[in-house]
């Protein structure tokens, strides 16, 4: 049986104005990057003086299992291209996190406890890692019985799914709250029992801990990033002059307004 990546084409969407900050972490992508990637501009004022500067462009995204940054996001928000809106609740601050075990509420596989592996921000969409899956048989011949293909289905955290406390292994709901030490952590609503955020949720394509990193050739090192510049109350021209030792012993010309 082959696991293939969750495909984005089979589930309802949304319309959203930017991506999550969760959905993106992983990629360790620039927003600046991102935000190239998903422009789409339909026309826009020629480059010239007598024009003011207007841009008609794609204000709304309808979102997926896919990156915002990948070709299949942008076959699935082609131009002129709009879908259904679909509400989505809104979460005050987001609780699941990659890593993280939670226990399935609904479905076949209702009561199976599994590890997060995937987040969708902006459908509120975690994916369990084994759990929840839909199968398909395809490439079968005369001569060839075909191949399984697993996908695994999103699942809401509003409703689907829980997270597990760690102390008796059973589902809870959990409450932001801050230590003596001010530190903001998740705290089990049923046992009053810390639920750390794991390790990997940290985790990026680029590394396993910021601490692990080793800097490549082409990083901005720490020196590299001291502020050098002081303002002053000086043009461009007389900042010039000054470090050429220039002095300027010019008088202008009188000149009257009448």
């Amino acid at each position: 049986m082959i696991r293939r990546p969750p495909r984005s084409t089979l589930f309802p969407y949304t319309t959203l104005f930017r991506s999550g900050k969760y959905t993106k972490d992983y990629s360790n992508l620039p927003d600046s990057y991102i935000k190239r990637e998903m422009r789409q501009v339909y026309w826009k004022t020629p480059n010239a003086i007598q024009y003011l500067d207007k841009t008609v462009e794609r204000k709304k995204f309808s979102y997926n299992l896919s990156r915002p940054w990948t070709d299949a996001f942008k076959s699935f928000n082609a131009p002129k291209r709009l879908r259904k809106k679909v509400f989505v609740e809104p979460i005050k601050e987001w609780s699941f996190f990659r890593g993280d075990r939670v226990e399935v509420l609904v479905g076949k596989d209702k009561g199976k406890q599994g590890i997060v592996c995937y987040i969708v921000q902006e459908r509120n969409w975690v994916i369990v890692e084994g759990l929840n899956c839909t199968y398909k048989k395809i490439g079968k011949k005369k001569d060839f019985p075909g191949m399984i293909m697993k996908d695994e289905q999103p699942l809401l955290v509003t409703t689907e799914v829980s997270l597990i406390d760690p102390s008796d292994n059973k589902p809870t709901k959990i409450e932001w709250r801050y230590t003596e030490a001010g530190e903001k952590v998740r705290v089990s609503a049923r046992t009053g029992r810390i639920i750390p955020v794991p390790m990997t949720a940290s985790e990026t394509i680029d590394y396993k801990t910021k601490e692990t990193y080793n800097d490549q050739e082409k990083d901005t090192t720490t020196s590299m990033m001291k502020i050098t510049f002081e303002p002053k109350l000086k043009t461009f021209e007389m900042d010039i002059m000054d470090e050429m030792g220039i002095k300027e012993d010019r008088v202008p010309q009188q000149t009257y307004w009448y």
